[in-house]
């Protein structure tokens, strides 16, 4: 998501970046992380001056009241939380959304919304979410634990499809009864691809070729590295298209995500590169070649965030006795739908039974960004017997985008997941406690893989979700 209003003082602790159109030079300035007490870019709306039909005894006022004013648009709904407080806030907002949903029939919608108590929306205001009227609650199981690259780690898993956290919980106690999992992360760099435009296609090649030279780059890595503390601008890679250049940057965010990171920093490299072409223009700060939150053969490919490669060897009894299946049977039913079901259906990434189940839960229990699950599960899982009889599995997924700091990780429910895991805030080395995130996620997912696999062999899918997965039956009332 991206915004072009106007920079508003403390851009630099903005959660989305600003794109910028084509015009002059773009000044970009040494901006560093924020503390965290330092204060986040709110709604740019709310930066006007408040009305001055506004009541100057409006906090005296009771909720209904002001709730009114806002109906009739004497206060704008976007300066609730600066005219009150965040909490006072949502109550006021809940009873302005009521009247509306009552005008369309829908009215008391919002009662069953929980949105008191356990949400500090000081924390969300500008960071998280506009126009709050509540939370969500999501029931967060724990699975494991897993022996992971030799240590024993609990997996919390926020999600409200039943028998997913006791399906990787199975999946857990098998690889942990056997070799354990042994992970690798084999590139770390986040991306951002700025489209930019020249009059001529020869002037776009010459851009992709001046990019290409390495005493270039190191021009753009010094302008990059200009805008951040610890950030690294490790690739350049342009694409062209006719008159356009997609410059692909990758970069090293520590233990952020990194989107923040690398957009201010691609405006950096945009304005490198516009002093030794002038004529070229910005179009867009993401030209979808990153590519974020979208399937995409150059995340398969190229990676995005963390690549990871998992692997576990589980004894073939181990196998019968927790996975209820054969060796032979499990790698047969792996081939056959994981790799040539999803080859005839012409996927991108999307060689797995269900990776995304086990991604999305983990990120929404840890404070990821859920719309990131798209490109954060691609995953090939293969499955081979071994010389002993044993079972080898292995996930591979090249674009695990997560960050243990910024973003939703500081609200205190993903702060407490993150902390079981133990990879709450930066490391003690910038990027550990990221990468550390990447390898469970990785761990969840093959735990997942191995068991929804095993139930797919046995042919047991449908007798589980039917014991453990549906509510009992009302008993008959009587006559």
């Amino acid at each position: 998501m991206f915004c072009n209003y106007p920079i508003p003082n403390n851009f630099s602790h903005c959660f989305y970046p600003v794109i910028y159109s084509s015009g002059p030079p773009v000044k970009v300035v040494n901006v560093h992380p924020p503390s965290s007490s330092a204060p986040v870019c709110t709604d740019p709306t709310s930066f006007k001056k408040p009305s001055s039909n506004i009541p100057s005894n409006l906090k005296e006022l009771p909720n209904e009241e002001i709730a009114s004013l806002v109906l009739q648009d004497k206060i704008k709904d976007h300066q609730l939380e600066k005219l009150l407080d965040p909490h006072r806030a949502v109550e006021v907002r809940r009873l302005k959304f009521d009247s509306k949903l009552d005008s369309l029939g829908n009215g008391g919608a919002l009662s069953e919304l929980p949105h008191k108590h356990d949400l500090d929306y000081k924390r969300v205001l500008g960071a998280n979410c506009e126009i709050v009227v509540g939370y969500i609650p999501i029931p967060v199981g724990m699975a494991g634990p897993i022996t992971l690259n030799g240590e024993s780690v609990y997996i919390p898993m926020a999600t409200t499809e039943g028998c997913l956290v006791a399906s990787t919980n199975r999946g857990c106690k098998a690889i942990s009864q056997g070799s354990g999992a042994s992970s690798t992360i084999l590139k770390d760099g986040i991306t951002r691809a700025p489209c930019v435009r020249l009059p001529t296609a020869q002037q776009a090649a010459e851009v992709a070729l001046w990019i290409n030279t390495p005493e270039n780059f190191l021009k753009l890595k010094e302008a990059f590295e200009s805008t951040t503390s610890f950030g690294k601008l490790l690739e350049a890679s342009p694409t062209v298209a006719g008159r356009n250049v997609y410059v692909r940057l990758r970069c090293f965010a520590g233990d952020a995500m990194g989107m923040n990171m690398i957009s201010k920093g691609s405006l950096a490299v945009i304005e490198s590169l516009r002093q030794v072409f002038p004529e070229l223009n910005l179009l867009a700060l993401s030209g979808n070649m990153c590519t974020d939150k979208k399937a995409a053969a150059v995340n398969w490919i190229e990676g995005r965030g963390k690549s990871v490669v998992i692997e576990a060897t589980i004894p073939q009894n181990v196998v019968r006795a927790t996975l209820k299946t054969s060796v032979s049977a499990i790698v047969m039913t792996n081939v056959n739908k994981n790799l040539i079901g999803s080859a005839m259906a012409g996927v991108v990434g999307g060689f797995n039974a269900h990776a995304a189940n086990n991604v999305t839960a983990v990120f929404l229990a840890t404070g990821q960004d859920p719309a990131q699950n798209v490109e954060s599960s691609n995953c090939m899982t293969l499955m081979e017997e071994t010389p002993e009889g044993d079972l080898w599995i292995s996930c591979t997924m090249p674009s695990i985008e997560v960050g243990t700091v910024g973003g939703g990780t500081g609200l205190p429910a993903q702060a407490a997941c993150l902390k079981a895991i133990g990879v709450k805030g930066g490391g003690e080395n910038p990027g550990d406690n990221a990468r550390q995130l990447a390898h469970v996620v990785a761990a969840a997912t093959m735990a997942g893989e191995l068991s929804l696999m095993a139930a797919l062999a046995s042919n047991s899918l449908v007798a589980a979700h039917m014991a453990h997965n549906r509510k009992p039956a009302a008993a008959a009332s009587s006559k």
